[in-house]
């Protein structure tokens, strides 16, 4: 009976695996309630879809149907096209922080809107703005407030990891509510980067380097709990860049969710370190902005590749996470 099970498991996950890179999205991440998945990903307003089975998606209403007013007034030029959102279900509802930005710079706000449900259907579905959680400013702070990632400590406390490029990944403890930051701003740590010490102005040579920037390419923090530890995926090179896209996903992990976040060679992910996890190859020009989650017992990582067989768009991959035996993650081949 136990062989039989794990039979209907691996063809579940390769049913999966095999359908679920139909739908074009950005920076997807993933909740499940009952027996609905959805994902919430970028887009205007934050593009919405759902599924019962991880292969057929049904596209959802956006989030918000105009741009949150508080957004428009705090990043010049915003217009409704939301980033990277990420969803948690925490304190009793469904806490969905998103991000708004100007390309190119750190001008930029991640926001929150909570639900009791997903379900569009339910009389309680209506999602309510929190306004800003964290912002940053061009020459003020030297890192962007974008790609948050929600992840509570076993004592109840909420952290928010987030950023791109600039000095790299922060994590900022949050108030019990999640909706504001508990510590100083000009002290959070960086978790990660591709900088190898905090004066390296030269980080690994990646071509076409945003000035603004500073060249550190590196974003997409999401942190996991397994066993005893804490991983942290991240992204680095380039995304949106099509065929031109260069994008792939880093690991570390650390025992405490403040870190230091080490790799297999022990290195430091806040100095340079990282893990291979995932790249592109002839099917996939880059692969990146994973979120990790386990459903029905099952690990799975979630992400966008840049498809080779058209044109470089954008398209929704999902991948059982396996684990070695010295409790590194595992994906198989693209």
């Amino acid at each position: 009976m136990k062989l039989i099970v794990n039979i209907l498991i691996v063809m579940l996950i390769v049913a999966i695996e095999s359908h679920a890179q139909s739908i074009s999205v950005h920076d997807p991440v993933m909740a499940k309630q009952n027996n609905t998945y959805y994902i919430f990903c970028t887009g205007r307003g934050i593009s919405v879809w759902s599924s019962t089975d991880m292969k057929e998606w049904k596209r959802e209403q956006p989030v918000f149907s105009e741009p949150p007013k508080w957004a428009v007034e705090a990043v010049s030029g915003f217009r409704g096209h939301i980033w990277a959102p990420d969803i948690s279900f925490y304190n009793g509802k469904y806490y969905l922080y998103y991000s708004v930005s100007a390309f190119g710079k750190n001008t930029s706000c991640i926001g929150l809107a909570t639900n009791k449900t997903l379900d569009p259907n339910d009389p309680d579905f209506k999602w309510e703005d929190h306004g800003k959680v964290i912002q940053s400013f061009p020459g003020k702070t030297n890192w962007n407030a974008i790609d948050p990632n929600l992840i509570v400590a076993g004592d109840g406390t909420p952290f928010l990891s987030f950023g791109s490029f600039w000095d790299g990944l922060k994590l900022v403890k949050l108030n019990p509510e999640a909706t504001a930051p508990a510590e100083d701003l000009e002290k959070i740590p960086t978790i990660a980067s591709r900088k190898k010490s905090s004066s390296d102005t030269n980080p690994p040579a990646i071509e076409n380097n945003p000035i603004d920037a500073g060249g550190n390419a590196i974003e997409a923090p999401f942190i996991f709990k397994k066993g005893s530890y804490y991983y942290l995926f991240a992204s680095i090179d380039y995304c949106c860049k099509g065929v031109n896209s260069t994008y792939k996903m880093i690991v570390g992990r650390s025992e405490t969710i403040p870190g230091p976040y080490l790799d297999k060679e022990g290195k430091p992910m806040n100095s340079g370190g990282g893990t291979i996890l995932l790249q592109g190859n002839e099917n996939w020009f880059g692969v990146g902005h994973n979120s990790t989650y386990t459903f029905n017992g099952i690990d799975y990582i979630i992400f966008h590749g840049y498809d080779a067989s058209d044109e470089g768009k954008p398209k929704l991959i999902i991948k059982k996470l396996d684990w070695d035996n010295e409790g590194w993650p595992v994906v198989a081949e693209l």
